[in-house]
């Protein structure tokens, strides 16, 4: 089941959102308010996330506020990489936890959260078990990004791929699973606290991974997942049969889905980061995708309305 919408994906980090577009966030606030009524419009009971802020900042949190975007939202959700990309101790998380609560009230959620076996499993294995000592509640949700390592075929959802440095090939090494579904040393680290975490996986179009991927969820027992249905992604053929065959496969979580990604024709700019020409249509896409997959009793159709949402 939907448990709840998470309206984008890291928007205060350049690689998720595209600064010299929106360098106050003003367009992406505007898109955040329209979204989280449309979401609230649909099904009221779904949860409205704002998506996982990368880096930790108390300062984004209070300019999305003073824009109102938190009056259409439930709970607030951060990132954190502290052994991989953060220029933070792993240690200093709870003071992290403390800096987003000193400027709201409402719920924090951790919606990624990882240590990658780029140096060395051992490190993962250790950083996992570490983490959860120190975030086992102190958050409502933690979701450990993520089980399978990044296919070395594909590409990480990164605006500067190489020019990174080793910080983009860490990317590659997250899961608590190799590319070929071999465990590493953290999985069974996770397994002593799968029920007190959740995992963030990400499914690319048609991923080959789906099926296996929820057995060993279950096998882990696991119950809150987190995935994304990409926007750009609902543009392509048969869309709707692989959003339709990913969400039946998550029906025995938890599932908070994440709506991100702009299609490069719909972009003030042609990539997915790019805040989108008419802030609508992503409102209308969240919208449709909680209809469909998390349906209500009875639509607030007047709102709907409001909102110019319902098409003709």
């Amino acid at each position: 089941m939907i448990e709840a919408a998470m309206i984008w994906n890291e928007p205060n980090n350049k690689s998720h959102w595209d600064p010299e577009l929106d360098p106050d966030w003003r367009r992406f606030a505007v898109m955040a308010v329209k979204a989280g009524q449309a979401i609230h419009a649909a099904n009221p009971g779904v949860i409205r996330v704002l998506g996982g802020i990368s880096p930790i900042d108390p300062s984004f949190i209070t300019n999305l506020a003073g824009r109102g975007v938190l009056d259409s939202i439930d709970a607030v959700s951060v990132h954190g990489f502290p052994l991989d990309w953060n220029l933070w101790s792993i240690h200093d998380w709870p003071a992290k936890l403390a800096d987003i609560r000193a400027v709201t009230s409402l719920p924090i959620w951790i919606s990624e959260v990882g240590v990658s076996s780029f140096g060395a499993e051992e490190v993962q294995a250790w950083g996992l078990q570490r983490t959860a000592e120190l975030l086992t509640g102190r958050a409502e949700r933690i979701h450990w990004y993520s089980l399978y390592d990044l296919p070395r075929s594909w590409e990480a959802t990164t605006r500067h791929k190489e020019a990174e440095g080793s910080s983009y090939y860490r990317h590659f090494h997250m899961g608590l699973l190799r590319e070929d579904g071999t465990p590493k040393a953290g999985l069974n680290a996770f397994a002593r606290y799968g029920r007190g975490l959740g995992l963030c996986q990400w499914f690319h179009f048609e991923d080959h991974r789906l099926e296996d991927s929820v057995a060993w969820m279950k096998w882990l027992g696991v119950r809150h997942v987190r995935t994304g249905l990409s926007w750009a992604d609902s543009f392509r053929p048969n869309a709707l049969d692989w959003f339709d065959r990913q969400m039946a496969a998550l029906e025995d979580f938890d599932v908070t889905v994440t709506f991100c990604f702009t299609p490069e024709h719909r972009g003030l700019a042609p990539h997915h980061s790019s805040p989108p020409i008419d802030p609508d249509e992503f409102a209308v896409f969240c919208s449709d995708m909680i209809r469909r997959y998390a349906p209500p009793s009875r639509p607030n159709a007047d709102l709907l309305r409001s909102l110019s949402l319902e098409r003709s």
